[in-house]
């Protein structure tokens, strides 16, 4: 029923000083809502998904506003403007990015506008479904949408610290928006921060995401009716909540392998290490788990791509296991391609939305342009 799906939403903690959340203290671990925001952990741009979300050190488009906000300090001579669509579970579930990228006049900061949106619609209603006689009335099923946005304002900056090493350095703020149908939303606030080095061949990023904690308010809108039914079907009745979202680090290296004049081979790995408690990955721990991310880039000319990347590692019970008891590694892999003409660059991934062993395969394509240079001189007749 609804109402079951709503009450899983709720979260109760309690408030903590900015010294604890910033300390990753062990015992506010339990005052943190695990998996909350996971929206924002899908990913942005096909080529990022393409690699495993792999991503951390190597970009260098506008999506850092969504993977590290410091690689925007590279983007000084145009605007950029970065799109992407991707559709789940047949079309039921639609997520889409957009990001602006805005050269500052300063040729020394770089702005950025990202927006993120997730929605699920024709979410059925059942609430009304079944009558106090217990009988059951089809005609009292409605449909609602739930949507999740997220939008990221971006600054970056380019400090000469180190010889031969180009630092950059970037911040996030985010305003989270999330409702489902007239009943519930919430807004949410927080901060990322995030450090970017490139070197000659190779590039290493540090993002440190909800760097202050994350707080999402919850408020409800329930009708007397909605109430009774709750309460007749032993249903917890939402209330006014805050949610919170600990900190989690990124760190990530890569390093670009020639092969010859014109093909080169990039690789990328990452490691998402968060500090709510023990999780199902690799390395999985009370209260810090870590889960790594690998991907490649093949590239020809620098105009065409070939990717490959895989990421999401768990321990899951063996199917082929009639006894229930052995485990297995699984993991989410994901490939894609893309070509650059011009200013323009248009790339595909096909990643799983959970792991090898699920048929939950999604397209995603993404584009990206590069903006008229505006600080280019008109040519004298």
């Amino acid at each position: 029923m609804v109402s079951t799906s709503v009450a899983r939403r709720i979260r109760t903690c309690c408030p903590l000083s900015l010294l604890l959340l910033i300390l990753f203290c062990n015992r506010s671990m339990g005052q943190f809502a695990k998996y909350s925001n996971e929206f924002l952990n899908i990913g942005a741009g096909a080529r990022g998904m393409s690699m495993g979300n792999a991503q951390v050190a190597s970009v260098t488009d506008g999506t850092g506003g969504y993977w590290n906000p410091a690689a925007l300090a590279d983007i000084r001579t145009s605007p950029q403007l970065n799109l992407m669509h991707a559709e789940y579970f047949a079309g039921i579930g639609k997520y889409d990015f957009a990001s602006l990228v805005l050269p500052l006049k300063d040729n020394k900061r770089t702005l950025g506008l990202t927006l993120l949106r997730f929605a699920v619609d024709d979410i059925p209603n059942t609430v009304f479904l079944v009558q106090p006689d217990g009988s059951i009335d089809f005609s009292n099923i409605t449909t609602f949408s739930s949507a999740d946005y997220a939008f990221l304002i971006s600054l970056a900056q380019q400090v000469d610290w180190f010889k031969n090493t180009k630092t950059n350095f970037g911040i996030n703020a985010k305003i989270i928006h999330r409702i489902a149908g007239g009943f519930t939303q919430s807004w949410g606030f927080g901060f990322d921060a995030a450090m970017q080095m490139v070197g000659d061949r190779w590039k290493l990023g540090i993002v440190a995401k909800d760097v202050t904690t994350t707080f999402n308010a919850w408020s409800y809108n329930i009708s007397t009716e909605w109430r009774e039914v709750f309460y007749a079907t032993s249903n917890d009745i939402p209330s006014n909540s805050i949610e919170l979202t600990a900190p989690q680090l990124i760190p990530g290296f890569s390093y670009n392998f020639p092969i010859n004049k014109k093909i080169s081979l990039l690789a990328e790995a990452d490691f998402d290490i968060t500090f709510d408690g023990k999780r199902n990955t690799v390395i999985s721990s009370n209260p810090i788990s870590i889960d790594p991310k690998m991907g490649l880039e093949l590239s020809y000319n620098n105009v065409f791509f070939v990717r490959g990347g895989i990421n999401n590692f768990q321990q899951t019970l063996d199917d082929r296991d009639t006894t229930n008891q052995k485990k297995i590694w699984i993991y989410q892999p994901s490939i894609g391609a893309g070509f650059k003409v011009g200013d323009v660059e248009v790339d595909y991934a096909f990643t799983n939305l959970a792991n090898q062993s699920n048929p939950l395969y999604t397209n995603v394509f993404s584009l990206k342009v590069d903006l008229v240079d505006m600080k280019k001189k008109p040519v004298k007749k």
